[in-house]
């Protein structure tokens, strides 16, 4: 039985997120069916990071297990061939039988994109808000959550997990033009943490809410006292590392 890895860059606008849905297409459900015919096997996909409706990404990785032995090269070409344009496997390999995509995984970066003028190439990618911000004070929220703090404030109220507890290690916006970025690096993330942290920064800087009120709401552990979630179309997931230097050994 061989371990494979596979790196994935999607589009998530027409789906209903990474993890399968019985209700719903999703890129889980698309890309094993693409592997099990390609194989032969019925084999299941499992991701590093389950992302939301809408959500994209350009460094996703999953792993498998199968008794095939098609060589890593071909397996890639021939997915590629059977799965839609939205969905890219840009790398597979052999790795040991230990690794695991979800578990294995130390840090996991994404990316909000917010544009403060109208954009025609890159618009399913970025939240448009064409109202003043204050970046300054935005940065200020961002330097905030850097270490280990509890993020239930900012987390979906319907999510399953035993604590709320995220090390972030980076968090920093940064302007490209009409646009304002923000990278945010974390040992995990919370269902829907991080749209919420980007509409609650973003009324900040709107001036909708105090810079003060940034630190009570962290502290409050109430997802009802924090801002409006940002649209899913802003959010990519960018990398994940295995390593304790955030680079990739595999």
């Amino acid at each position: 039985m061989r371990t494979i890895r596979l790196t994935v860059e999607y589009d998530g606008t027409e789906y209903a997120g990474w993890q399968y849905q019985t209700n719903g297409r999703t890129i889980q459900g698309v890309l094993e069916e693409a592997l099990r015919n390609l194989l032969q096997d019925e084999l299941g996909v499992t991701g590093a990071g389950r992302t939301d409706a809408g959500v994209h990404a350009r460094g996703q990785v999953a792993h498998f297990q199968t008794r095939n032995e098609m060589d890593v090269r071909s397996i890639q070409r021939g997915v590629n061939a059977l799965l839609p344009a939205d969905i890219v496997v840009r790398g597979v390999e052999d790795v040991d039988e230990n690794f695991h995509a979800r578990y294995s995984a130390l840090w996991r970066k994404y990316r909000y994109t917010v544009a403060q003028e109208p954009i025609a190439i890159g618009r399913s990618y970025a939240w448009f808000w064409g109202q003043h911000l204050d970046e300054h004070l935005m940065q200020q929220c961002a330097q905030q959550i850097i270490g280990e703090h509890d993020f239930q404030a900012f987390s979906r109220v319907d999510t399953d997990v035993k604590h709320f507890r995220c090390t972030v290690r980076l968090a920093a916006w940064m302007r490209k033009e009409s646009l304002l970025i923000l990278d945010i690096e974390a040992n995990r993330f919370l269902y829907g943490m991080v749209r919420a942290l980007v509409g609650t920064m973003v009324e900040i800087g709107r001036g909708y809410r105090a810079f003060e009120d940034f630190a009570r709401i962290m502290a409050s552990r109430d997802r009802r006292q924090a801002g409006m979630a940002a649209p899913a179309a802003g959010l990519v997931l960018e990398k994940i590392s295995y390593d304790s230097e955030g680079q990739d050994n595999a």
